[in-house]
């Protein structure tokens, strides 16, 4: 029995999500999901069907995802900050069937190679009792996009078993029970916050999705016992707030990126119940996690590893990573390709292991940078930069900011029509807004190494005194 209709069975009027839209308890989403199920297969959807989910964080979103995993479809969910020829794109590169989306943009251009649905016309079908099984623990699940060294995004395949043992894991550190209420600020193409979904359902809690008013107002309003943020966000929470958390809150999970020393220390300071945290796509979010009350040295770390997981430092300093969580594969159109080396993933992310078992990540072994909880892949930007008519080489590299922990500047060698606006007007075209760089500069012969080579450690400390 899947934790839905299990909850629904045991506790049907607790709550299950909570939203600026709609309240459901357990046995209104366990209605809801049966009722999709029926209309999800009118619309021809089966066990294996792969469907794209390009829709906003709510509750529709929510039940359709639990639909689709209880009858034995894979969900595919998009970004909806990227343009809609990237959203096509990606959905018949893993072979999605058809799209869920509310974006005519996404709906108009390939129709007659990727079928839309509106979820305002999935009209109400006739409950399905069928619900997942034991055995259904090692079919696929969902397909995710993560970036890659190679600057290409790549499709990640999660199976049930990857999420399970995911969510068993992190609630085995973070205590979690019925009643709880987990604050969903994150998208949920991201594990981050598809994450959280399966750890409530295992424990019977609810999910809390934020609306547009903020994080920080539900923190306060609706009395959250659990959040999830990434480093910009618990920023901008303590600039918003007094400072002080709500009584009701027990944890706070900050991932993906850097933490600044100076905002561990003053959430510490406040009462914040901090955790920090060190995961990826592939190993269905966290990896390791620090414990509740962990001292502020400790809170400088990722933590130790969590159950179902193992993790080993390579010789050159490479985390790797293995466990239960991992997922099976990347799908590519020659089929699955497994990356692992002998059940160990290579992250691409350099660090050490201290005499304490606490994880030290030291950043990555390419390029790719974290910039307010996003991925951000310089190769990526540079390919569109060089798509632009006019634009013959770029060149882009990080630089600190004290909001996004870094941020993307770009160097160009283009013709002289080109400036600053009409390239960053041509990106947005391209690129969602968070990828495109905040200041472009000349890229001048000085900067090449040789007729090849570009020095970026060069172009990194230039974009850096130009930035102050």
């Amino acid at each position: 029995m899947d934790p839905i209709a299990r909850h629904a069975q045991a506790r049907p009027e607790a709550p299950v999500l909570l939203g600026p839209d709609r309240r459901w308890t357990y046995a209104d989403l366990h209605r809801r999901v049966g009722e999709w199920q029926g209309v999800l297969r009118t619309e021809g959807i089966r066990a294996g069907t792969r469907v794209a989910l390009h829709l906003e964080r709510s509750s529709t979103l929510v039940g359709l995802l639990w639909a689709l995993w209880r009858m034995g479809a894979v969900a595919v969910p998009l970004s909806t900050r990227e343009p809609p020829e990237t959203v096509v794109t990606q959905a018949l590169q893993v072979g999605a069937a058809v799209c869920l989306t509310t974006d005519a943009g996404v709906t108009n251009w390939a129709p007659d190679r990727l079928p839309t649905l509106r979820p305002t016309a999935l009209r109400k079908g006739d409950p399905s009792r069928s619900a997942l099984a034991e055995h259904a623990l090692e079919r696929p699940a969902t397909i995710l996009y993560t970036s890659g060294s190679t600057g290409a995004p790549k499709a990640a395949l999660h199976t049930w078993a990857n999420h399970l043992y995911s969510a068993k894991g992190s609630n085995a550190n973070i205590p979690l029970r019925a009643g709880d209420r987990w604050l969903l600020t994150l998208p949920l193409y991201h594990v981050g916050g598809l994450a959280i979904l399966v750890r409530c359902a295992l424990a019977g809690a609810a999910v809390q999705l934020a609306g547009p008013e903020g994080a920080e107002t539900i923190l306060q309003a609706e009395a959250a016992t659990h959040a999830s943020m990434v480093p910009t966000q618990f920023r901008r929470v303590l600039e918003a707030t007094d400072g002080a958390p709500s009584p009701a809150l027990r944890a706070v999970l900050l991932g993906g990126g850097p933490i600044p020393r100076a905002l561990l220390r003053e959430g510490r300071e406040k009462g914040w119940p901090l955790h920090t945290s060190y995961g990826c796509t592939e190993m269905a979010s966290q990896v390791t996690t620090t414990p509740p009350g962990a001292a502020f040295d400790t809170l400088r770390t990722a933590g130790r590893r969590l159950p179902h997981r193992r993790v080993r430092i390579g010789d050159d300093g490479e985390i790797f990573v293995a466990g239960r969580p991992l997922f099976k594969g990347y799908v590519t159109e020659e089929g699955l390709r497994d990356p692992r080396r002998n059940d160990w993933y290579p992250t691409g992310d350099r660090g050490r292991l201290d005499a304490q078992g606490r994880l030290h990540v030291e950043g990555r072994m390419d390029r790719m940078f974290v910039s307010g909880g996003e991925n951000v892949q310089p190769a990526e930007i540079e390919t569109a930069l060089e798509q632009i008519e006019g634009v013959a080489r770029a060149v882009v590299v990080s630089v600190p900011d004290p909001e996004f922990g870094d941020r993307p500047v770009a160097f160009v060698q283009a013709d002289a029509e080109h400036s600053p606006d009409t390239l960053r007007a041509a990106l947005t075209d391209l690129l969602p807004g968070f990828k495109i760089p905040d200041a472009f500069h000349s890229l001048a012969a000085a900067d090449r190494r040789d007729d090849l080579k570009i020095d970026r450690e060069r172009l990194r400390e230039q974009a850096r005194k130009l930035q102050e």
